[in-house]
């Protein structure tokens, strides 16, 4: 498939899962996987692809990841994230590559350069804010460029496709004080969809 067609309604997911799994499969360098990722994306988002129901309601402790598809040896996976209104996450970095497009909803990003591993704890530093809207995609994070902070704005809930570089439920991943750029490690897991 040509990468800027949309895709077809009927056979999406399961198209655009085997697009990814191609790509990931047989190319190595991150950058190269984000932008045809990207496209990809873009294209499933412009082909009026829609989610399950019930992997687009949002919590109201705490925004979710709903598994969509994981990789059987951890190398990529897909989620739906969804935050209710107003909601935020805190400033984390990915420890991968990721692509994130809005489903529905818009989302407000908080970019800081990331710090080197062997810099002593400082303020991190402000690196651009971007509000993204329903059917725009953005390459969220690669390693060496990967903390953020995202928040719903707007008054519907926000919902995001996530493709990460491995399994973003099981990976251990850095939170970071924005203030003092102390660190701690978390796994996210993932959330479990309600079914009615």
């Amino acid at each position: 498939m040509n990468a800027t067609e949309p895709y077809e309604s009927a056979k999406t997911l399961d198209t655009f899962i085997g697009d990814v799994a191609s790509l990931v499969g047989s190319i190595d360098d991150e950058h190269e996987i984000t932008k045809r990722v990207a496209a990809l994306l873009s294209a499933l988002l412009a082909g009026g692809y829609r989610l399950p129901p019930e992997v687009t309601r949002p919590s109201d402790e705490h925004h979710v990841t709903y598994p969509l598809h994981i990789a059987p040896d951890d190398s990529w996976s897909l989620a739906s994230v969804v935050w209710n209104i107003g909601q935020r996450t805190p400033v984390h970095g990915h420890e991968t590559w990721g692509v994130a497009g809005i489903y529905a909803g818009a989302e407000r990003e908080l970019r800081y350069l990331k710090p080197a591993s062997s810099e002593p704890c400082t303020a991190l530093t402000p690196a651009g804010e971007q509000v993204w809207a329903r059917g725009q995609v953005t390459v969220c994070c690669t390693t060496d460029d990967d903390v953020h902070a995202v928040t719903a704005v707007g008054d519907e809930p926000t919902v995001g496709i996530h493709v990460y570089g491995g399994n973003i439920g099981t990976l251990n991943r850095r939170l970071y004080d924005p203030a003092t750029g102390a660190v701690r490690w978390f796994v996210s897991g993932w959330d479990s969809p309600a079914v009615d």
